[in-house]
């Protein structure tokens, strides 16, 4: 494997994997345009993550050539084996195993390890090389359950009745995941959603995904209409709360569903008044529990906070390397990324790794 401008480039296979543009031949992880890209000439990837990135970017970009791999098969492309593996970050999203020669690297693209009822859960595999993401890789992300959170947002519902709840999540992942929690957790009245996560929403249940009873956020209210949906749960784009389109809305309860919810300053500043730490990326435990379990000696880090990683890992004897990959983002969609901690607050968090792993590396005999 190479590190190239355009990404990870398989010499032997002549593909690459998650390529920051469209190449002659690729293989894609997982749905979210920080990873799939459109225009490739040959494209491989999950039968789920195919039908995301046509509805995403219609027929005609989403590869000449569309190649279906569902998750436990395998292919060989000049010599090279190839077999995608759950990563349990969205439908679809698959670790791209690869091996040559008697060797094995796995690209995991985004993963988490905590349950999810959208999709397949993730599956450590041993291998000679493992390439994490790196999100969350500082020890002050530690997320707490995704049911715990849920239920924090039901009480603030049943608290307010007067006001409508808008819960910011991105389209692809985050909405269906808070929907199927929120079903999950007793809430079966109708669920309102802002038209830029109907789309999924819909593709999700043609793939098998039952999300229950949707409505669209009434449009076309005139000028001087009482506010509505109060009492209810509405889910729209991170970036749609602080727009006049959230004016008709019952005083609503700003609510923000992500990891980076963790670091309380950045609800603040956005005003998010129910900051709910629901993440479709591992935390700092996960990270180095999938580490342990996958077993590699080599660990490249793809994005993120990759220097308190590769230093932890440093002091438990395993090699890592930071590639500094282009055109990876921080979150889980690319409507609108949210940027990652200041440097104020990255600086602390690193610190506070550095220090927690010298302290882990004291006590191991």
């Amino acid at each position: 494997m190479t590190v190239t401008p355009l990404g990870l480039y398989c010499e032997p296979g002549g593909f690459y994997v998650d390529p920051a543009r469209a190449v002659d031949r690729a293989v894609v992880s997982h749905g979210h345009a920080d990873h799939a890209r459109p225009g490739h000439a040959h494209l491989l990837a999950t039968p789920e993550t195919l039908a995301i990135m046509r509805a995403r970017f219609g027929e005609e970009r989403s590869g000449d050539v569309q190649q279906p791999l569902p998750t436990g098969q395998t292919v060989t492309h000049n010599g090279v084996r190839i077999t995608l593996f759950p990563a349990g970050h969205v439908l679809g999203s698959a670790q791209v195993a690869l091996e040559w020669k008697g060797s094995r690297i796995v690209v995991s693209g985004d993963y988490k390890r905590r349950r999810d009822p959208t999709c397949a859960p993730f599956e450590p595999m041993e291998c000679d090389v493992f390439v994490t993401e790196a999100t969350f890789a500082l020890p002050v992300f530690r997320h707490p359950p995704a049911d715990q959170e849920i239920r924090r947002l039901l009480a603030s519902v049943s608290l307010f009745p007067d006001r409508a709840h808008v819960v910011g999540a991105y389209a692809l992942g985050k909405t269906q995941r808070i929907i199927a929690l929120l079903r999950e957790a007793g809430w079966d009245r109708p669920i309102y959603l802002h038209g830029a996560v109907e789309k999924l929403c819909t593709l999700y249940e043609e793939l098998g995904i039952p999300l229950g009873p949707l409505l669209p956020v009434p449009k076309g209210l005139k000028r001087g209409h009482p506010p509505i949906l109060a009492g209810e749960i509405v889910i729209a784009p991170p970036s749609a709360e602080a727009t006049p389109w959230a004016r008709r809305l019952a005083d609503p309860v700003t609510c923000a569903a992500s990891g980076w919810m963790t670091v309380r300053q950045r609800a603040k500043l956005r005003g998010v008044e129910l900051p709910l730490i629901v993440s479709d990326h591992a935390d700092w435990d996960e990270l180095l529990q999938t580490i342990e379990e996958v077993r590699a000696p080599d660990i490249w880090v793809t994005h993120g906070r990759d220097d308190a990683l590769v230093h932890a890992l440093s002091l438990r004897g395993i090699r890592g390397r930071a590639l500094h990959l282009v055109g990876r983002g921080d979150e889980e969609d690319e409507g609108a990324p949210e940027a990652p901690p200041t440097e104020e607050e990255a600086d602390a968090a690193r610190a506070a790794a550095l220090a927690e792993a010298g302290t882990e590396a004291k006590r191991a005999p």
